[in-house]
């Protein structure tokens, strides 16, 4: 007798190799798609970086008078294509993406000025660009950005705010997937939260708190209703990030929220306020996601500060690093912390 497969169990087999498929491939799909994402902001933040650094070098990063000298002056280090005026920013960029922790519909055409980036003090226009490589981009300018040719430590991130989509016109527009933004990017128009971890509302991105108040201006800042309980220092760079969040309708995550974000970037959950863990791994794509960047920090790694106080000089904070996380108690006088804005 030939022995063989009946029909009944070719169809069996069949079914169980489609729902197999149908349960894999968007995964698979999905992963692709965010690797391709995170390859290409990659490849493009280094470009950006490395057009700066030669602008810094040749003397022409700062002291440009309005966005679109400063873009033209880019794009001699750059290729850019196509660049677009604020009152034609959908003739460069999609004209509507989505923002944040609720998918926010944004309509690009009302982006015109810095403030709509969360910049208040820059007094630029937004400028829309196409890059050679087929990356969208929507440009500010930071008057107020410095030089040094002799300076391999400036990079140019603080001279403008961008946001950027990898996939140019292409769907999905969505943050933290094609659409991306660097640290000066606080909000979008008027959203509310930029990204979120744990169910905490991010009003900004990470920023460098490399400003400090004096105890007068901390002072100040107090009265004016920022979360500071007492002033010290002279060189109080923690009240500055107080402030700043003040200044947003934000605040300082607590230390445990800053233990939750610590849950969301490495994949763990139930890490304690003032707990210190090892061997874990970082997701460097919710990194990514939530707009913080390693290269930002110290020896790939980063801290961030927390809104409690530790004494009168003192404030607390995490540092995030590749295999691990620690809590810290550190003066409110270093400069090598940084900040996340959040709204309750």
């Amino acid at each position: 007798m030939k022995k063989g497969f009946t029909l009944a169990e070719v169809l069996i087999t069949l079914a169980i190799i489609g729902i197999v498929a149908a349960l894999t491939i968007p995964t698979l799909v999905a992963n692709y798609q965010n690797r391709a994402w995170n390859t290409a902001a990659a490849v493009f933040e280094r470009k950006l970086e490395e057009a700066l650094k030669t602008m810094n070098t040749q003397e022409t990063l700062s002291g440009h008078q309005s966005t679109e000298d400063f873009v033209n002056e880019l794009s001699k280090h750059i290729k850019i294509t196509k660049i677009c005026k604020n009152n034609d920013l959908t003739s460069c960029f999609s004209d509507k993406v989505y923002w944040g922790l609720e998918n926010e519909e944004i309509d690009v055409a009302n982006l015109k000025t810095a403030s709509k980036f969360g910049q208040d003090t820059w007094y630029t226009n937004i400028v829309g660009v196409q890059f050679g490589n087929g990356t969208t981009g929507l440009i500010a300018y930071n008057q107020s950005c410095r030089q040094d040719p002799y300076s391999n430590q400036i990079t140019g991130s603080d001279c403008l705010a961008i946001l950027y989509d990898t996939s140019g016109y292409k769907n999905p527009n969505t943050s933290g997937k094609d659409l991306r933004a660097n640290a000066n990017v606080l909000k979008l128009g008027n959203s509310k939260c930029y990204a979120s971890a744990n169910g905490i509302c991010f009003t900004s991105a990470l920023f460098p708190a490399n400003i400090s108040l004096t105890k007068a201006e901390c002072e100040q800042a107090k009265a004016d209703g920022a979360a500071i309980e007492t002033c010290y220092f002279e060189n109080d760079y923690w009240a500055y990030a107080a402030k700043k969040c003040n200044s947003e309708g934000g605040r300082l995550p607590t230390i445990a929220e800053v233990a939750k974000i610590a849950d969301y970037v490495y994949n763990t959950n139930g890490i304690g306020a003032k707990q210190n863990v090892s061997d874990l791994i970082m997701d460097t794509d919710k990194v990514a996601e939530l707009g913080l960047n390693l290269s930002l920090g110290i020896s790939n790694s980063f801290y961030i500060w927390a809104s409690d106080e530790s004494s009168l000089n003192g404030a607390y904070n995490r540092r995030f690093y590749a295999n691990g996380t620690n809590f810290n108690d550190s003066y409110r006088s270093g400069n090598d912390k940084f900040a996340i804005c959040v709204g309750d």
